[in-house]
């Protein structure tokens, strides 16, 4: 299966608009944002959890990602809340599962093969920072590395966004908005900018926080 499998193209996706589609797990349904692969799949998708839902133990061969956007999340390790963001780097396993139910937004087969640091970060005990010579912008690292940069970026309303990162750049909407090339993206709306292409957006009238991503697409500069 082939998803916005070319990364040479905007693409924009309204995530809350799409229908829910069963998984193979009973409980477990996926919104597609772009994808190559069946089961075991280059994957970035918004997954969604009923209460007592669970997938058996498995290992993440190319690493997985995931931002908590509602519910709790729970595996061997411990319980994720909202706002949560892990790193399950290649070769890790877990059995993950949800008492309550959950949404994550999740990205599989996404790292550097040699990456082995596991990262577990609950947002909602961190300060957002000023971003230098960004007026309006505050910012909450979560990871870095020579290829990618991770942050959420608070965005004050109405304020003017300009990024051209060289690798580049995908932006979840996480609470309030942005408008971006004419079209409108509010809470778990995509946006992936492929490499040289620039963001140049504004936040809606109550502002916009949203979960970034740049750096990482330079790998995918040609049709994939």
């Amino acid at each position: 299966m082939e998803l916005n499998a070319d990364f040479t193209r905007r693409v924009a996706v309204h995530a809350a608009q799409l229908p829910w589609v069963p998984s193979p797990v009973a409980g477990i349904e996926r919104r597609m944002l772009d994808r190559i692969g069946d089961e075991v799949a280059r994957a970035t998708s918004i997954v969604r959890y009923a209460a007592n839902s669970r997938f058996t133990a498995h290992t993440h061969g190319g690493g997985e990602e995931f931002l908590v956007l509602d519910g709790v999340f729970s595996d061997e390790h411990g319980d994720y809340p909202i706002g949560s963001y892990v790193r399950n780097p290649p070769s890790s396993r877990h059995t993950p599962s949800s008492r309550q139910g959950c949404t994550i937004f999740v990205k599989l087969w996404q790292f550097e093969p040699e990456e082995r640091t596991a990262v577990r970060i609950e947002t909602g005990m961190l300060a957002f920072l000023n971003a230098p010579a960004r007026s309006g912008v505050q910012v909450m690292p979560l990871h870095s590395s020579a290829n990618e940069d991770v942050r959420i970026e608070r965005w004050s309303r109405d304020t003017a966004i300009e990024l051209i990162p060289e690798g580049g750049i995908e932006v979840l909407v996480l609470v309030g908005s942005f408008e971006e090339g004419g079209e409108n993206f509010t809470a778990w709306s995509w946006l992936r900018l492929p490499p040289g292409a620039a963001l140049r957006a504004t936040a809606g009238p109550d502002g916009c926080r949203a979960w970034v991503k740049t750096g990482h697409l330079a790998r995918y500069s040609t049709r994939t």
